[in-house]
């Protein structure tokens, strides 16, 4: 892991279903390009609900249809280590970015954002939480999750000399 030079941490409530996703998409759009070598990504949850759980089961069935497989991922809990070892550490929503500003030492604020920022036309924006919900807030948040990772290798890539072309907005390469 030696090529590694942007390690990004997605962060939800509890683990289980928006950060595993982000996580799971990041990670498959970052392999497509050729550039897994130079990500580090992982998510976690501002809460300890779920450790050591898998994704939600709507969650993974949801990322099965487009093509993520999420079923190795565990849950775990944000630790104070996170805020060293990342160099982003990415909210799913304002509530959990709020819980991260709390428990991130000062000199490391500015590696703190949302995710959403990186998705064309969401900046700013929050994935809901589909937990309560129905089948159609899963598909929502890989919607959102497929945007923000494309809007992250974008942001990211250049750096690394990549410059494809493969990720247009709004298309699923799945």
């Amino acid at each position: 892991m030696t090529d590694v030079q942007h390690s990004i941490l997605f962060v939800c409530m509890g683990n289980i279903c928006r950060s595993p996703t982000a996580e799971g998409v990041t990670r498959a759009l970052v392999e497509q390009a050729g550039l897994a070598s130079y990500f580090h990504l992982d998510s976690a949850g501002t809460h300890d609900h779920h450790v050591g759980e898998g994704p939600d089961r709507r969650t993974q069935q949801a990322a099965l249809k487009r093509g993520y497989d999420l079923s190795g991922q565990r849950a775990r809990q944000v630790s104070i280590k996170d805020f060293h070892a990342f160099d982003r550490i990415l909210a799913m929503d304002l509530r959990n970015l709020a819980l991260l500003q709390q428990r991130c030492p000062n000199a490391l604020q500015d590696k703190l954002g949302l995710f959403l920022d990186y998705a064309e036309g969401h900046e700013g924006g929050e994935v809901p939480d589909p937990y309560y919900g129905g089948t159609s807030g899963f598909e929502r948040v890989l919607d959102m999750a497929e945007a923000g990772a494309r809007g992250l290798i974008r942001a990211f890539a250049p750096q690394l000399g990549w410059m494809g072309s493969s990720f247009s907005a709004g298309k699923n390469p799945y």
